[in-house]
């Protein structure tokens, strides 16, 4: 909790911040990401263009679900309160580090535990206690979930 004792969920910047400024950056970037990516993986020589389609907005999706999830894991682990007494540092570094542990988890599940997709021979891998796993999305979660991180707070020091 903030300095006031108000946690971050109740302050209404912060709902702002979340929800109209880092979810929809988050939202624009990743689907970017997800289409340049889709030569990484088989689908893009095995999928129809509707199941491509279907794939990146389910990933997109995916992927600002897990974003806010991190995020808000990020703002309680932190006691955050107030938008203006945020650790901006501490809550990015959080947010990555959930982000990216999610996201090896889940490639480890959808590649190797069941398999329900596989890189291609494009996709540059890191090996890892025996199994591989992509670089593009460990990338992606290293980069992204910041940028717009740091785009909403840019965006509301402009409008405080």
């Amino acid at each position: 909790m903030g300095a006031d004792g108000a946690p971050w969920y109740r302050d209404a910047a912060a709902r702002t911040l979340i929800l109209e400024r880092c979810l929809p950056t988050l939202a624009a970037l990743n689907l970017v990401w997800e289409i340049a990516q889709l030569p990484l993986y088989t689908i893009w020589n095995e999928g129809s263009a509707g199941y491509k389609a279907f794939a990146v907005l389910h990933c997109t999706a995916g992927d600002v679900l897990i974003g806010l999830v991190s995020l808000a894991l990020a703002l309680m682990i932190t006691r955050a309160g107030r938008v203006a007494s945020w650790n901006w540092a501490a809550i990015a570094l959080l947010l990555v580090m959930i982000g990216v542990a999610y996201t090896v988890f889940s490639e480890w599940n959808n590649t190797v535990l069941r398999p329900a997709w596989a890189y291609s021979e494009l996709m540059p891998v890191i090996r890892l206690g025996g199994v591989s796993f992509g670089l593009s999305p460990l990338v992606q979660w290293l980069l992204l979930p910041p940028v717009a991180l740091w785009a909403a707070q840019r965006s509301v020091a402009r409008f405080c």
